[in-house]
């Protein structure tokens, strides 16, 4: 356990709550450490022991249901895994209060679990305009389940994604997120934020940028492109941490980057992976999502290979669910 974290994060982290929620679990008395009540700020140190009892479910806050068509990759009655596309906002929040993916799983007529009466279901989150496989938990037992493997980084969560510039070797991104201290807006990489850690493998290199892997072993928000931003290979299409976009480049690969930014509609970040083991069964699951098909055209003309337009298998093709060493 990270001695810098406080109490409130660890435990919406580890139980995959809002700060409020786990800010509430621990007003009520709800949340002890070694034996004894304690303040949301206290910091952690290792050797703590958390004891959290929840609460019996209230009564879930209403979600108007938002009837959208779903892809869904995988479904049993313990959970299910959404292939999310970019746009669509994973929960209710200001701006997006009856237009997200939880509405469109009401709608459905999904079960799911209790959890956070905002988010039911939600074990883990996309940004908006992130595409790709999320898991949703049907039932508390799988929730609890699911969000203690997150935790334990049982559960593998791989994302393709186009990179300027090129990594010439496997880079393992070990450095802390937290809220930028000027604009609330964005993440940065800083002294004192929350422990985060990524895997960076190159799958193809094309003349501008790369095609590359990233495996997470945490899941801070924004951290896929906050970490490659920080190592120097920003996300393609990323209006926040681009740094520059084609600018950064010289030569030929400045000219193709300037026509491959006219092409790619969005940050150019696909969670195209998971590999979990089933919280009932115990069973090994894999799901895959292959490259969407609103950034086909961006690989295409990054690869100059104008076939890649029309395939289906994309990433097969280019070796990304290939193991990573």
């Amino acid at each position: 356990m990270p001695a810098t974290e406080r109490l409130d994060r660890y435990v919406a982290d580890q139980l995959a709550l809002s700060r409020t929620v786990a800010g509430r679990l621990i007003a009520q008395g709800l949340v002890l450490v070694n034996g004894a009540p304690a303040r949301a700020s206290r910091t952690l140190a290792r050797g703590d022991r958390l004891e959290v009892t929840l609460p019996a479910a209230a009564a879930t806050r209403t979600i108007t249901p938002y009837p959208i068509p779903l892809s869904v990759r995988y479904e049993d009655d313990w959970m299910l895994v959404i292939d999310k596309p970019a746009g669509l906002v994973v929960h209710p929040a200001p701006g997006h209060w009856d237009d997200t993916l939880v509405n469109a799983l009401v709608a459905r007529g999904a079960s799911l679990a209790a959890g956070d009466a905002s988010r039911p279901g939600i074990v883990h989150r996309l940004d908006k305009d992130t595409s790709g496989l999320l898991i949703v938990a049907k039932t508390d037992a799988a929730h609890r389940a699911l969000a203690r493997g997150l935790a334990a980084r049982r559960i593998q969560r791989s994302y393709a994604v186009l990179v300027w510039g090129h990594v010439d070797r496997p880079v393992v991104v070990d450095a802390p997120v937290a809220r930028h201290p000027l604009d609330r807006k964005r993440m940065a990489v800083l002294a004192g934020g929350r422990p985060a850690r990524s895997h960076v493998d190159r799958v193809a290199r094309f003349a501008a940028c790369d095609l590359v892997r990233v495996t997470l072993d945490t899941g801070r928000t924004h951290q896929v492109r906050v970490h490659l931003a920080h190592v120097g290979h920003p996300v393609v299409g990323d209006p926040v941490y681009g740094g520059g976009g084609h600018r950064r480049l010289s030569g030929r690969g400045r000219a193709l980057g300037a026509a491959l930014e006219r092409i790619v509609p969005r940050q150019a970040l696909h969670a195209a992976l998971l590999r979990l083991r089933h919280p009932g069964s115990g069973q090994l699951l894999e799901v895959r999502s292959e490259w969407p098909a609103d950034l086909s055209a961006g690989l295409a003309a990054a690869s100059e290979d104008a076939a890649l337009v029309d395939r289906s298998d994309a990433l097969d093709y280019l070796g990304f669910f290939e193991s990573r060493a």
